[in-house]
C-alpha cells in the first residue's frame, strides 16, 4: 500500500485522512516465512490476518491453510474485507475467495472498530452482504438448501464475538 500520496493534503490534514492507495506489490509473499518462523519456534498464536489488497485474498487463504491445526480449529482467520475492500464488492470477493480456499463455517465474521459509534452499522451491512451471497449460492445449487445448516453458517459468520488473538495487517 502506498501511504499519504498527496503530500500537500497530508501536511494540511495529517495521517490517515484518505490519501493512501493500493499498489500492485503483494505483501503476502512475506507471510509464509513469518508464520513458519513462529511455528518453528513453537509460538504460532491464534491470529487474524487482514489484507488491504484484494489481490492477496487467495494467497492469504492458502498460506493460512498450511499452518492450521495444533488442536485449535480456525487458529488462523482471514479478517473480513477491510479498508479499500470494506464495501459490497470487496466483501463479496473476499467471502468468495475464503469459501473457495478454506472453510467458511470457521470464519469469525465481522469485528467492529469500537472506537467509532458509526462502525456498528457495518455489522448489519456485512450480514446483508453475507446472506445475499449465500442465498445466491443456494439458488444456483452451489450450496444445499438446508435451513438448519444455513442458519448455523450465518450465525457463525455473522457473529460479533472477537477471538482472543493477535492481528496482522498485510
Amino acid at each position: 500500500m502506498f501511504g499519504s500520496n498527496n503530500k500537500p493534503q497530508f501536511a494540511l490534514l495529517g495521517p490517515d485522512t484518505g490519501y493512501d492507495a493500493v499498489n500492485s506489490q503483494s505483501d503476502a509473499e512475506n507471510l509464509a516465512p513469518l508464520l513458519n518462523a513462529f511455528t518453528e519456534n513453537g509460538g504460532l498464536p491464534k491470529m487474524i490476518l487482514y489484507s488491504l489488497n484484494p489481490m492477496d485474498n487467495t494467497a492469504i487463504a492458502t498460506i493460512m491453510a498450511c499452518f492450521q491445526g495444533g488442536g485449535t480449529a480456525g487458529k488462523l482467520q482471514q479478517g473480513i474485507a477491510w479498508w479499500f475492500n470494506d464495501n459490497r464488492p470487496g466483501m463479496r470477493a473476499q467471502l468468495t475467495d475464503l469459501a473457495a480456499n478454506g472453510v467458511l463455517g470457521r470464519f469469525m465474521g465481522m469485528l467492529t472498530d469500537s472506537r467509532s459509534f458509526l462502525s456498528y452499522t457495518r455489522h448489519k451491512y456485512f450480514r446483508r452482504v453475507l446472506c445475499e451471497l449465500i442465498g445466491e449460492w443456494v439458488e444456483i445449487g452451489q450450496y444445499p438448501d438446508d435451513r438448519r445448516a444455513l442458519t448455523k453458517l450465518v450465525e457463525i459468520c455473522a457473529s460479533t464475538t472477537p477471538m482472543n488473538c493477535s492481528v496482522l495487517v498485510l
